[in-house]
């Protein structure tokens, strides 16, 4: 349901801000994307969230069907078999990578929905007399019994939502601002939202800093969005600066 709302939203900003021959790449791009953001879901939580397990059950490694897919691993799988189709088609990666920054939001929103859902992730104690209690036969349930949790991924996907309303006014002003901005605008928001949600889970194993890998990656997506964005603009500047009108004009 995240995929297929996520491609629905790039097919619509797509065919009202993108180019002629746009939506057929994206019809083509939709299956590989899917099936390289699965690949790379895995390949995140089996060595960055979760290789203690792993390193000691190597068999369970291929079995996707017992659970385990990181959002960002699958962003990064997304992003990786993108670059690789647009480049081969000599297709602009950064109007792409704007056209799907909205159904991002809120394909990543509608997953938070699905861990919500099964208790598969979730958050730390609150030691209070509030927070989401979940029950018997949960991973949630296992680990804290009765204790109330906090809704930390509630939280984010209601993240997801508000970032993608945002998105939405930045749209109608898409001319003011250089091709690449919806994307960096994810990167640094969704990034600086999950990090600090991180601290509220009780799912996952800390490390240095008292940080999860999570929050790790978090960090360098916001560091490359930052940088991203400030190129964008130095670029956009510049060009400006040269742009000689024509009669046209």
């Amino acid at each position: 349901m995240a995929f297929l709302l996520g491609l629905a939203v790039t097919l619509y900003f797509t065919k009202v801000y993108g180019n002629k021959g746009d939506s057929e790449h994206w019809w083509n791009l939709a299956p590989i994307c899917l099936l390289a953001g699965i690949v790379g879901a895995r390949f995140w939580q089996v060595f960055f969230f979760d290789w203690s397990f792993y390193s000691k059950h190597p068999g369970q490694i291929i079995m996707v069907w017992h659970g385990g897919l990181s959002i960002q691993g699958g962003i990064v799988g997304g992003i990786l078999a993108g670059v690789w189709y647009l480049r081969r088609h000599k297709r602009s990666i950064l109007h792409f990578a704007d056209m799907a920054a909205p159904g991002i939001l809120i394909g990543q929103s509608i997953g938070r929905d699905a861990d919500f859902m099964n208790a598969s992730a979730y958050g730390s104690p609150t030691h209070q007399g509030f927070g989401v209690v979940f029950p018997p036969g949960t991973l949630a349930h296992d680990q804290y019994g009765t204790q109330p949790l906090w809704p930390s991924v509630v939280w984010e996907g209601q993240a997801d939502i508000i970032l993608f309303a945002i998105l939405l006014i930045l749209f109608q002003r898409k001319k003011s601002w250089p091709q690449g901005f919806a994307f960096s605008y994810y990167m640094i928001t969704y990034n600086v939202a999950r990090f600090f949600l991180e601290m509220l889970r009780g799912d996952s194993p800390r490390f240095a800093l008292g940080w999860d890998a999570a929050q790790y990656t978090a960090v360098v997506t916001f560091a490359l969005g930052v940088i991203l964005a400030i190129w964008l603009f130095v670029k956009n500047k510049r060009h400006q600066a040269h742009y000689v009108p024509t009669e046209s004009d």
